[in-house]
């Protein structure tokens, strides 16, 4: 049971991480990347990839958010000649194309059976002390990243990003630059997205095209969406239900004995229908955003 429930809080702040990285372009900027997963496949592979070539694991995690970075800055000169809608469809143009090429690549990349026996992070401890370490400091990087997020949605950026989200036309007119707003706000959400992949390599000991998909990129809108974009609490309140469902549908499972595949469907459909309630009674999430004079 320990275990499980030491599983369950780790990819639990994996995925706050990630969703903490999408608050910041949906959230506070107002942006639809439909291909933000991508991010976090990028820093799994680099781990990967590093350890691959032999070198050191604590250069997987900056090699990865490096290029994050470089990745998330080209998405975002992809906007400076499409409207929002259609940035939202090349996000997520991007992202496939990208999962396609690290399908096929298999020198680099491992192709299909992806790149396994990444070592973890305190693996010389004997357990359950390396889960609980590992735990930890996934838990302490949660604190770190909602507390940056917190300072940046709070400064003057934060305000600039919020006034671009609600009036464009005025932010342009107060001599800000809306592509480099644009620019720094998915480049920051890359980063903070590729460290959750890093961690995620690490912990299972694996980097794979199955957490590149688009269904891993709805599950953290949802996340998002049900707490309340623009709120740090609002995001973590979305992380802890929609973590609370799939900690729950393997009990159902065995209560009724059905096989995998229905479980699966039922976990997708009981998220489905807590985003739907949120959207018809609470559209603004459970926790909502408290907007301030800018």
């Amino acid at each position: 049971m320990f275990d499980f429930l030491a599983s369950i809080i780790t990819i639990g702040g994996i995925y706050a991480i990630m969703a903490l990285g999408l608050n910041i372009q949906a959230g506070y900027s107002g942006l639809l990347n439909f291909g933000h997963i991508v991010f976090a496949g990028v820093g799994a592979y680099s781990v990967g990839i590093v350890h691959m070539r032999g070198w050191s694991i604590f250069l997987g995690l900056p090699a990865g958010m490096a290029a994050a970075a470089c990745l998330g800055w080209f998405m975002a000169r992809l906007g400076k000649r499409l409207t929002a809608d259609y940035w939202a469809i090349a996000t997520l143009a991007v992202a496939e194309i990208i999962r396609t090429i690290a399908i096929n690549e298999e020198w680099l990349t491992g192709g299909a059976n992806g790149i396994t026996m990444i070592p973890g992070f305190f693996e010389s401890l004997q357990r359950p002390w390396n889960t609980v370490f590992f735990m930890l400091m996934v838990l302490c990087v949660v604190a770190l990243v909602a507390f940056f997020s917190s300072r940046l949605g709070n400064g003057r950026f934060g305000r600039a990003l919020r006034l671009m989200r609600e009036q464009p036309e005025l932010a342009t007119c107060m001599g800000y630059n809306l592509q480099s707003l644009r620019t720094r706000a998915v480049v920051c959400s890359a980063v903070v997205t590729a460290l959750a992949g890093g961690l995620y390599a690490h912990y299972f000991n694996y980097a794979g095209t199955e957490f590149m998909l688009a269904a891993e990129t709805f599950v953290l809108w949802t996340m998002v969406m049900i707490g309340g974009m623009g709120r740090i609490a609002g995001v973590l309140l979305g992380v802890v239900l929609v973590q609370a469902v799939y900690a729950t549908v393997p009990f159902v499972k065995d209560l009724l004995g059905f096989g995998s595949d229905m479980a699966g469907a039922l976990r997708l459909g009981m998220i489905g229908l807590i985003l739907l309630a949120c959207l018809m009674w609470r559209r603004e999430g459970l926790l909502p955003e408290k907007l301030r004079e800018l």
